[in-house]
């Protein structure tokens, strides 16, 4: 068996629209306020590894679409760059949904009514988060991939993982990581990776404070 490295460098992919849908599921958070970079290196800091690149990946609407929320992202995104986390977007492609939401507190006079709200699709960014799982394993630049997403379309990217590690008999691992609290019921992360779920404690010490939201 190869030798486990003492000391983990760690590769970290954030799937933004993932991870704020379960945020808002498992938490009540109603729209992306977390720094992702505080994030990582919490999650990193508990499991003993050495985050070494951040990398975030979201759909952004277009302006004629929806102005206040393309500004929004073109503000946290900038700020997300310049703090070092490497940005990757695609455009969201917006369609009528409607949700039940939990009868919870924090959902106030809507708890346990439906929801109707424009929705945005991405489309290409799990595809782009599995080439760069990928890519960057090959190159060996990594000890351990850890993906913050739920989506079970990134399962094929941990069986190439396992495939790489054999190829270059090293120690390699791939892990996700998702929000996790008792009212939220997806409590799996992506198949055949090592799942790490994050507690609110954790997620609300991480959270952006800063004010993107223009009028």
């Amino acid at each position: 068996m190869p030798t486990e490295p003492a000391e983990k460098r760690t590769a970290v992919f954030v799937d933004g629209q993932n991870l704020f849908h379960s945020a808002r599921e498992a938490f009540g958070h109603v729209y992306p306020n977390y720094d992702i970079k505080a994030l990582a290196e919490a999650v990193c800091r508990i499991k003993g590894w050495k985050l070494i690149q951040t990398r975030f990946y979201t759909g952004i609407p277009d302006r004629r679409d929806n102005a206040r929320w393309n500004r929004f992202w073109a503000a946290k995104l900038l700020a997300m760059s310049r703090s070092g986390v490497r940005v990757y977007t695609r455009r969201l492609r917006y369609r009528n949904k409607v949700v039940l939401l939990p009868k919870r507190p924090e959902f106030g006079d809507m708890a346990g009514k439906e929801y109707a709200f424009m929705a945005g699709e991405e489309k290409g960014i799990d595809v782009r988060i599995a080439l760069d799982v990928i890519q960057m394993a090959h190159r060996k630049e990594y000890d351990v991939a850890l993906i913050f997403s739920q989506d079970q379309d990134l399962s094929e990217a941990a069986d190439e993982i396992r495939v790489i590690a054999r190829e270059q008999d090293r120690w390699l691992r791939i892990a996700s990581a998702f929000p996790s609290s008792p009212v939220y019921e997806n409590l799996r992360g992506i198949n055949k990776t090592d799942w790490i779920p994050i507690e609110r404690e954790t997620y609300d010490a991480c959270l952006d404070r800063r004010e993107y939201r223009a009028s």
